[in-house]
């Protein structure tokens, strides 16, 4: 095979940073680094919605409906937690020296998933994968800001968002399918193939990347903080209003102690030599309004994720292959999106307008979903879903290419595993509050109609073996309860994206590099 021709240094005036000049790649480069994390972003894309259609299912067999969300939440959890400490390792030691061994634990995890004989085994194992998910994908991302600059980003972003559409598509429906006909079990073992092409790809590919000698080191406080922080907000929105009530001592106590686990991170990131999340990158409008933006957007999509399987399984009655076949406009949407904005970028040159029209429309999605039911007819919701997607995919890849041309180079792996981690943040909080939201609405509309007690949702899913079934009249009031837990829940993603609007709206309108 004839050697990659060396890349050149970029010796433009341009370049006024004191480090030393960017390299320049030529597009033959670029393709190669691409194709070799290409598999890594499908192994992680494909992870995360080839599951969403057999949650019911797992949550069934493994006798846990009341902490179903978490199967989802447990992996968010702990790939949000990692993201910025890859980013940080990695502009230390390289990208490579960090990707290969996540694909190794991600690919080991999985395999331990599909061996889980109970909840806590799945949730302990979820947990593990998402160790190994925050490398694959803060990796893939950091990869591609090394090589292309920020306005031509989007001409590679056709690669990225195909691959992002083949996981969306195949995703929701190889999960379904598998469920119903095999074995959900086999959602987590085909990822031993995968892992095996991803590893292989990337190592050769990511060899030409430099890596920058460097005598940094690890903010192991600031990690430990950021973990314990993250742990404590999230168990407060998972057991506020379920496990206990909202005024109980354990979440006062909990929500509390996340407070302080924050402010003391702030304090410790503030005074250390070199943080984990360096405080000059919140100095930049761009980046700070960016990475706020992005995170609600995120609790938005991760909503949307978690919702829409579970109203068609629970709602219209669908199977799991059914659900997952259903969802499949809602992501395909969203990859549309992704593209589409993109390819936008490059011609204009900045991201600002494209994500306010983006998150606009994702407002105006959720308003509509808000009012489907069980009679709503397949097409409107199909609409309604088609009209979200492509609002959340418009602004997903802006908002990281974004950041990215705010950030110093020499911060580009930090500002990403910052940005990831928020984002992640989001998606987790975003799933939990909507699962919340789902669940309380649901009990107390149940408990106002007559029903005394709690109904686990899966008396309303049919089959479901083991589960006791309730009679006609507690089924109808059950099932109107139910319909009004999904109204208010997609209400609560309406107005994260409200949110995400208004603070892209005092965003700077920052041009978009050309050089790398």
């Amino acid at each position: 095979m004839d050697a990659a021709p060396e890349p050149t240094p970029d010796l433009s005036p341009a370049s006024s940073e004191a480090e030393a000049p960017p390299i320049v790649f030529s597009h033959e480069q670029i393709l190669k680094v691409v194709t070799g994390i290409l598999l890594c972003i499908l192994l992680a894309a494909i992870d995360q919605t080839v599951v969403v259609p057999a949650v019911p299912s797992i949550a069934a067999d493994l006798s846990g409906f009341s902490h179903l969300s978490w199967i989802i939440t447990a992996y968010l959890l702990t790939s949000t937690i990692a993201t910025p400490i890859y980013g940080k390792l990695s502009d230390i030691y390289g990208r490579r020296a960090l990707l290969l061994p996540a694909i190794v634990l991600f690919v080991a995890a999985s395999m331990l998933c599909g061996f889980a004989q109970n909840l806590m085994q799945l949730i302990g194992a979820r947990a593990l994968q998402g160790l190994g998910g925050a490398g694959l994908m803060a990796m893939a991302q950091a990869s591609i800001a090394d090589v292309v600059s920020p306005r031509e980003r989007g001409r590679y972003q056709g690669y990225m968002a195909g691959t992002w559409g083949v996981a969306s598509v195949a995703g929701p429906i190889l999960g379904g399918w598998i469920t119903d006909y095999a074995s959900w079990r086999w959602i987590f073992w085909i990822n031993l193939p995968v892992g095996i092409a991803a590893f292989m790809l990337s190592s050769s590919a990511l060899k030409m990347l430099p890596v920058k000698t460097s005598k940094a080191r690890i903010d192991y406080v600031g990690a430990a903080l950021l973990a314990a922080c993250t742990t404590a907000a999230l168990l407060v929105l998972s057991w506020g209003g379920s496990e206990y009530a909202w005024s109980s001592p354990i979440i006062l106590g909990l929500s509390a102690f996340a407070v302080i686990l924050m402010v003391l991170l702030v304090r410790q990131e503030r005074r250390d030599a070199d943080p984990l999340v360096p405080p000059r990158l919140f100095q930049s409008n761009v980046f700070t309004r960016g990475v706020i933006m992005a995170s609600i957007n995120s609790g938005a999509m991760f909503g949307a994720v978690f919702l829409l399987p579970l109203y068609f399984q629970l709602i219209r009655g669908a199977d799991a292959s059914l659900a997952g076949s259903l969802i499949v406009p809602y992501l395909a949407a969203n990859c549309v999106g992704a593209f589409s904005g993109g390819q936008i970028a490059r011609r204009i040159g900045r991201v600002k307008r494209l994500m306010q029209v983006g998150l606009g429309g994702t407002v105006v999605g959720f308003a509509m979903l808000a009012t489907v039911g069980a009679g709503t007819p397949y097409i409107l919701a199909l609409i309604y879903m088609l009209v979200v997607g492509y609002g959340i995919g418009l602004v997903m890849p802006c908002s990281l290419v974004s950041i990215q041309n705010a950030a110093e180079r020499r911060d580009v792996g930090a500002a990403t595993g910052a940005f990831l981690f928020l984002r992640s943040m989001g998606g987790a909080l975003g799933s939990t509050l909507a699962g919340v939201i789902l669940i309380g609405r649901f009990r107390s509309l149940a408990a106002s109609g007559g029903i005394v007690g709690a109904i686990d949702l899966g008396a309303l899913r049919a089959p479901a073996p083991g589960v006791p079934g309730l009679d006609a009249s507690s089924r109808a009031v059950a099932e109107l309860a139910l319909a009004g837990g999904f109204h208010a829940a997609f209400i609560g993603c309406a107005v994260l994206a409200a949110m995400a609007f208004v603070t892209c709206w005092s965003m700077e309108d920052q041009p978009l590099r050309t050089t790398g």
